[in-house]
């Protein structure tokens, strides 16, 4: 079972899947058309949905076994995935969410609707975090190795305050980016976050737009953009960094490169489905034996 966050699948689906975001809350017409720009301008809509599938389909021929997706906020639902794989005879599923590094505030959200909508019916093993995969570091590793510009790996945003609570997100990615460096023999390079939303709280930082003004005015004139957090194209990475990133690097007179997405890439693949063979292994989750 492959998880991901989903998008809207057309611009009249924007609404809803922005409400669904927000817990069922409504948003401004403003903050819709906001989104709904940026959709146009990464041409027309987010291509998420397809690349997830192409994973689950090399997923599933990799493995020889039946993949499902399942998307926490859009189409097919984690509970529709539930049902189709327990309609096809499935007794034991290995959850796999989209996204190396855990932090409950996302693999956590994600267990919890896969459990309430397994609800027992069979046996769950969950991985929870893959940050640390040599075969995925590998991947990652020859996207970077060789380059002269100074490399900044990036992941998703969260809210400072998870970090009160010992969450291992940060840290995971920091991890991540460190063992990626040795792997590429990469001697200047630095992590930054992307994509926090406005919220009203601190979260965490820096942000890749500063950390793009703090490598000019150290003299760096070229960086390669390495989102470690993301496996596939999406939003975050045609609007966040292909759009805004590029444009502040323009203004700084910075040349920026981003990494290929790992997308549907063989040799990422590979490393995935080594990732769900060790953990078929394991034990069945307890529920509830998390915090």
């Amino acid at each position: 079972m492959l998880m991901a966050y989903g998008s809207p699948s057309s611009p009249e689906d924007i609404r809803p899947y922005f409400e669904d975001v927000r817990g069922g809350r409504p948003v401004s017409d403003e903050a819709v058309e906001k989104l709904a720009e940026r959709y146009r301008r990464i041409g027309g809509h987010s291509p998420l949905d397809e690349v997830t599938e192409a994973q689950r389909t090399a997923l599933e021929r990799e493995l020889g076994l039946p993949v499902f997706v399942g998307m926490k906020h859009w189409r097919p639902r984690i509970a529709e995935a539930v049902e189709a794989a327990l309609s096809a005879g499935a007794s034991r599923l290995v959850g796999v969410e989209l996204a190396p590094h855990y932090s409950r505030m996302s693999v956590g959200e994600y267990r919890e609707r896969l459990e309430a909508a397994l609800g027992g019916r069979a046996e769950l093993v969950l991985v929870e975090s893959w940050h640390d995969d040599p075969a995925f570091v590998d991947v990652v590793a020859g996207r970077v190795r060789g380059t002269d510009a100074w490399v900044v790996f990036t992941a998703h945003s969260l809210p400072e305050r998870i970090l009160a609570h010992g969450d291992p997100y940060r840290e995971q990615l920091l991890e991540t980016s460190r063992l990626v460096a040795e792997r590429a023999g990469l001697e200047r390079w630095s992590f930054a976050f992307q994509s926090a939303s406005t919220t009203g709280e601190p979260w965490l930082g820096p942000d890749v737009l500063e950390e793009l003004e703090r490598l000019s005015a150290d003299g760096v004139r070229k960086v390669l953009v390495a989102p470690v957090g993301f496996v596939s194209d999406h939003l975050e990475i045609l609007w966040d960094l292909d759009v805004e990133a590029r444009e502040k690097a323009d203004e700084l007179g910075l040349e920026l490169s981003r990494i290929e997405s790992l997308n549907d890439d063989a040799a990422f693949i590979r490393a995935l489905a080594g990732v769900v063979e060790r953990a078929q292994e394991e034990r069945p989750v307890v529920s509830g034996s998390r915090p």
